[in-house]
C-alpha cells in the first residue's frame, strides 16, 4: 500500500515588516493609546450606568426590543460622557500605559 502524501500547501509566513520609527510612529502610538483608554472609560461608564439601573429605567416594560435599544442608548450616553472628558479615568490609564508599552 503506497504511503499517503502530504497534499497540504506549506504554511504561509507573514511578510516581514519593520515597525515605523520616528515622530510619526510616536504620534500613532500616542493616538492609539489615547483612543483605547477613552474606549475603556466609555465601557466602564456604560457598565456603571447599567448597574445603577439606568438601562432598566429606559426600557421599562418594552420587551426584548426595548431592552436592546436601551442598552445601545446607554452605550451611546457613556461614549458621549467619555468624549466630553468623562471622569478622568482615560487620562490616568493613558499616563500609566504610555511609558510601559514598547
Amino acid at each position: 500500500m503506497p504511503a499517503i502524501e502530504n497534499t497540504m500547501p506549506p504554511a504561509l509566513k507573514p511578510p516581514k515588516t519593520q515597525a515605523p520609527t520616528g515622530p510619526l510612529a510616536e504620534q500613532n502610538r500616542t493616538e492609539a493609546l489615547r483612543k483605547t483608554a477613552r474606549e475603556f472609560e466609555a465601557a466602564f461608564i456604560g457598565e456603571m450606568l447599567a448597574y445603577a439601573g439606568f438601562e432598566k429605567a429606559l426600557s421599562g416594560d418594552s420587551g426584548f426590543g426595548g431592552e436592546t435599544f436601551s442598552r445601545m442608548l446607554v452605550d451611546s450616553y457613556a461614549q458621549s460622557i467619555a468624549d466630553a472628558g468623562g471622569f478622568g479615568l482615560a487620562d490616568k490609564i493613558y499616563n500609566q500605559l504610555k511609558d510601559n508599552v514598547e
